[in-house]
C-alpha cells in the first residue's frame, strides 16, 4: 500500500502516506484502490490524536475513509471506530502458506504462463483492466468498483512499487494476467484478473502456481492474497494450500 501510494505521488502530489497503530494510511489519487487504512489494530489501538489527524488528512482531498480492520485487532478498536462514525460496509478475506521447494508449475496442457517484460507491459494491464471489468459473480460481491482508466493506473503503480507481473496464454491466446510483490520474505500475490471467455479453464490456477514457484526460488517464507469470501478466487487459493490467516471488516466515514 505505502509503495503504490507512493509511486502515484509522481502525478498526484498531494497523496499521502501515514503509519498508525501498526498500520498504514495511503491516498494515491482520487478514486483510487490504494486510498483506504490497512493494518490497523496490529499494534494497539491508535491513539484518538493520530486518528483524528489521518480523517483530517483524508478530508483535506475529499476523500472518505475506508478502513481495512483485522478481526484479530481489539474489539474496543472497533467498537471506538463506531462511535466517531464508521459504518459496515463488507468483507474480505486474507489467506496464506508456507512457501515452500516447489516443482514447476504444471498448468493445464493449453495453458501457458511466461513473466512481462517492460515492452508487453501495456498489453498486460489492457488485459487485466479488461478481466476485471467483468467481475466473478460467485462468492460475496466487491464493495468497490473502479473505472477501467483507475485500474490500468493502479496495476502501473504497483508496477513501480516492485511487483512482478505474468500473462497466462490459453491456446496461444492472451488468458489473464497477474502480479506478485516480494517483501521481507513475504510474496504478497497483488491480484489476478482472466478473460471471461477464458475463464473455468484453469487459467487462474495456472498464475498462482508459477508466482509461488517464483516466490519458492527467491526465497521467500510466506504468500499471502485476499478475496472475497466464498469466491471462486478463494476456493482456487484453498485448492493450493491456502489457509485464511484472518478476516477483516470494511468500515467507512464519510465526511
Amino acid at each position: 500500500m505505502a509503495a503504490a501510494a507512493t509511486a502515484a505521488r509522481a502525478r498526484f502530489p498531494a497523496g499521502f502516506v501515514v503509519p498508525i497503530a501498526g498500520g498504514v494510511a495511503t491516498f494515491a489519487e482520487p478514486d483510487s484502490p490504494f486510498n483506504k487504512v490497512a493494518g490497523l489494530g496490529f499494534d494497539g489501538d491508535p491513539a484518538d490524536a493520530d486518528l483524528a489527524a489521518v480523517e483530517a488528512a483524508f478530508a483535506a482531498v475529499g476523500s472518505p475513509v475506508q478502513i481495512e480492520l483485522a478481526h484479530l485487532a481489539s474489539p474496543s478498536l472497533a467498537a471506538g471506530l463506531t462511535r466517531r462514525g464508521y459504518r459496515l460496509e463488507s468483507f474480505e478475506n486474507v489467506l496464506g502458506r508456507a512457501v515452500e521447494p516447489v516443482a514447476a508449475p504444471a498448468p493445464p496442457s493449453d495453458v501457458v504462463v511466461e513473466a512481462v517484460g517492460a515492452a508487453e507491459l501495456d498489453a498486460w494491464v489492457d488485459l487485466v483492466v479488461a478481466g476485471v471489468a467483468a467481475p466473478d459473480l460467485q462468492g460475496l460481491p466487491s464493495h468497490e468498483d473502479f473505472p477501467a482508466e483507475t485500474v490500468a493506473r493502479a496495476e502501473r503503480d504497483l508496477v513501480a512499487a516492485g511487483a512482478r507481473c505474468y500473462l497466462a496464454r490459453r491456446d496461444g491466446r492472451p488468458a489473464g494476467g497477474a502480479s506478485m510483490r516480494i517483501a521481507g520474505g513475504v510474496a504478497q500475490l497483488t491480484g489476478a484478473a482472466t478473460i471471461l471467455e477464458h475463464r473455468r479453464h484453469g487459467v487462474q490456477s495456472a498464475l498462482l502456481a508459477a508466482r509461488l514457484a517464483d516466490a519458492s526460488a527467491a526465497g521467500c517464507e510466506v504468500a499471502v492474497v485476499t478475496t472475497q469470501p466464498g469466491s471462486k478466487s478463494q476456493q482456487n487459493v484453498q485448492r493450493q494450500g491456502f489457509d485464511l490467516l484472518y478476516a477483516r471488516t470494511i468500515l467507512i466515514r464519510e465526511g
